[in-house]
């Protein structure tokens, strides 16, 4: 790929060619469709050419009609139009061409079987490509606005969520991604590392890319000692407050950018499917149009039907060859996370794709999107399973497919691909131990503690459709009840658990207390459980809060809970605890020995060695957040395989230090490149870079001497 893309104007050699092929394709499928169909016959081949080629020019003309008045009406419409709109254009050219039998009825189902078999063929002639969608989105993009400022580049920011470096570097030597590959053997593209702070999540890493800051974001999820409760940045309210406590108006999409599918904005005007923005606005016109045009195309709703199911199928007999090989690591693999793939690789992925292909279209300054194929697959099947590297692949097809699309655009575009944080692997720890971290504490302290440890990462990204989709009408309210159904699942879920056994009356550690329930209870934002501690899980790091308004010293755990810190530094899960002193210096703690992380001495054996020498500096910086927790707990590593043991029920997993999951990639044109600092150590680091990057392409001209 060339470092910049060229625009190209008028008719093409290719475009018609393209238009051949569709038509060609389409009065096929008809012939088909007419064999296979009873009360659908033509008196010769001709007369099915002459209704595809009929179709084609009546779906020129009313197409954009039944797209726009859907998009202003609502999701209801939508599906409608969908369901309804191709038949409505197959009828029309059905009475236009002589010599066609039909009726209305067959006319309908004529469109869904010609559709299926125009997927197969467009499968099949493309090599399970995606030059079909990219066939429909350039004859959309083919259209594209004019802009006032041709001469400022664009800028594509694709975010591949949760690909370690080393697995890209390892698929690009193999030949795996042949798009990067051949991006970067032009010389025009240079692939390096960054480093991601700790922790090393998604909500730390776009926080600090998109905003500038990775200040209070201590994991995933954590509990906050103001509001009481535990937010979880994947959650729209949640987002919103996070996003509302660290924008400053300046933040990377600031200057006429868009955010399609993240948890924040990155202080973008337009938001599409983003977290903090789902409850703000629920429902946009533009994700309705982009929708619309999409699914009203002949093969649009039939190709991501066919691929979501497809992705079922494959979930689970992928899942069933995993246990019959008895591969390990490996966790249990339910039909709730085969839907969230299917959502996320199927449907996620092409509404993304068209969204993006919208903002070329109109030339939007700079696109940031998050594609979350190979981090939804990894937390499931592991970094470097087949059916991980397939998600790979397809994230390479997905950035050709891009880049081709941003040749049509009004401005040259720049694309920028970067991951967030990389991943680790590994057995889970409750898997390895019999316990979960929460049981442990409970043991160690003799406490009940609210354990939080459910993986919910996938539930948000389906929640971002649904919180998108809702709007007013029928078709709202209904999307509102899904979002609020998958905001239950993803609610802090809390499983009591119980002390170890004390006096006469009360429960052993891991029994049900008689009249409670050994399901995991949801606590209500805002309600404070009366449980005195809160142990959660953010991969393979721990968080333990004593229930308040203060941070807890080492020392103040150590008087009220002797046993909680030696017992965890000493479990072989566990490879070190780390939290403050009376005197507040930092201090991480291992079974054999104690670091002072500020100044690097060392009594007995350095806890951190196995973890790089970025580890203290990482870790310093964590715990000196406001929000930080009591103690930070990181499970071990294996130095020969790398693998840690996440406190959550996921083989692939991100959150503290060990394996690849600080290992994250930065991809982009070699001149842009070319200026950025040799070692980029945490997300607001990146997103000066990124800055940079938009100032020399002429972005960003209004906003540098504004200040912040």
């Amino acid at each position: 790929m060339p470092t910049s893309v060229t625009r190209t104007r008028g008719a093409r050699f290719s475009d018609l060619a393209r238009l051949a092929a569709a038509w060609a394709a389409s009065t096929v499928a008809l012939i088909v469709t007419g064999a296979l169909l009873p009360g659908f016959s033509a008196s010769s081949w001709w007369s099915y050419a002459a209704v595809a080629a009929a179709a084609g020019v009546v779906g020129l003309v009313l197409r954009p009609v039944l797209v726009e008045v859907s998009a202003r009406v609502g999701w209801l419409a939508v599906l409608l139009t969908a369901l309804l709109g191709q038949a409505l254009i197959m009828y029309v050219a059905i009475l236009l061409v002589p010599g066609i039998e039909s009726t209305a009825w067959t006319a309908f189902a004529a469109t869904w079987v010609s559709a299926a078999v125009g997927t197969l063929i467009s499968w099949t002639t493309t090599a399970g490509t995606d030059d079909g969608l990219i066939t429909s989105l350039a004859g959309r993009a083919g259209r594209q606005q004019t802009v006032d400022d041709p001469e400022v580049d664009g800028v594509l920011f694709v975010q591949l969520d949760g690909v370690p470096f080393p697995v890209l570097q390892w698929a690009v030597q193999s030949g795996a991604v042949p798009h990067i590959r051949r991006w970067l053997a032009s010389g025009e593209y240079t692939l390096r590392e960054w480093t991601p702070q700790l922790p090393c999540t998604t909500p730390a890493s776009q926080l600090g890319i998109l905003h500038g800051t990775v200040d209070g974001i201590p994991a995933f999820r954590w509990y906050d000692r103001d509001l009481n409760r535990v937010l979880v940045a994947n959650r729209p309210a949640d987002a919103r407050v996070i996003e509302e406590w660290h924008s400053t108006g300046r933040g990377l999409l600031s200057d006429d950018g868009v955010s399609i599918s993240n948890l924040f904005t990155g202080d973008a005007p337009r938001a599409l499917m983003t977290m903090s923005r789902a409850e703000v606005q629920r429902g946009s016109t533009q994700t309705r149009r982009a929708f619309a045009w999409f699914f009203t195309s002949p093969n649009g709703f039939m190709r991501s039907f066919t691929r979501t199911v497809g992705e079922i199928v494959k979930e689970r007999w992928q899942a069933r060859r995993q246990v019959k090989r008895d591969l390990d690591p490996r966790v249990h693999r339910d039909w709730t996370f085969a839907l969230l793939r299917a959502v996320t690789n199927g449907l996620l992925r092409d509404l993304n794709t068209a969204l993006v292909a919208e903002e070329l279209r109109r030339g939007t300054k700079s696109i940031y999107v998050d594609y979350v194929d190979y981090d939804e697959i990894a937390h499931h099947a592991g970094v470097f399973r087949p059916e991980s590297l397939a998600a790979l692949d397809g994230l390479d097809r997905t950035l050709g497919s891009l880049a081709q699309l941003a040749g049509d655009a009004p401005r040259r575009y720049r694309l920028v691909v970067l991951s967030d944080h990389g991943q680790s692997q590994g057995t889970p720890f409750a898997d390895r131990y019999g316990q979960s971290l929460g049981d442990l504490c409970s043991e160690l302290m003799q406490e009940h503690v609210q354990n939080v440890d459910a993986p919910v990462e996938g539930l948000g990204r389906a929640d971002s459709i649904a919180g998108d989709v809702a709007t007013g009408g029928i078709s709202g309210r209904l999307a509102v009840r899904a979002g609020e159904g998958l905001a239950k699942a993803q609610e802090t879920p809390a499983r009591q658990t119980p002390a170890r056994q004390t006096p006469a009356g009360q429960t052993p550690a891991g029994q049900t207390p008689a009249g409670q329930t050994s399901a995991r209870e949801t606590s209500a934002p805002g309600d404070a459980a009366e449980e005195p501690v809160v142990v959660l899980g953010s991969g393979n790091l721990g968080l333990i809060y004593v229930r308040g308004d203060r941070r807890w010293t080492l020392g103040e755990l150590e008087r009220d809970w002797p046993a909680l810190v030696p017992g965890l530094a000493g479990h072989p899960g566990v490879g070190f605890v780390a939290g403050i002193d009376d005197d507040g210096r930092a201090w991480a703690i291992g079974s054999g020995g104690r670091l002072n992380i500020a100044t690097g001495d060392v009594d007995g054996i350095n806890p951190l060695a196995s973890y790089g020498p970025h580890a203290a500096r990482m870790l310093l910086r964590a715990l000196l957040l406001r929000e930080a927790p009591d103690l930070y707990v990181n499970s071990s590593v294996d130095t020969v395989t790398g693998d840690v043991a996440a406190f959550e029920g996921l083989v692939g997993s991100h959150g503290g230090l060990g394996g690849w999951q600080d290992r994250a990639l930065l991809l982009g044109p070699a001149d842009l490149m070319a200026g950025l600092p040799e070692r980029i150590e945490g997300a607001d680091q990146l997103h000066r870079a990124l800055v940079a990057m938009l100032e020399s392409c002429g972005q960003r001209a209004t906003l540098r001497d504004v200040p912040p």
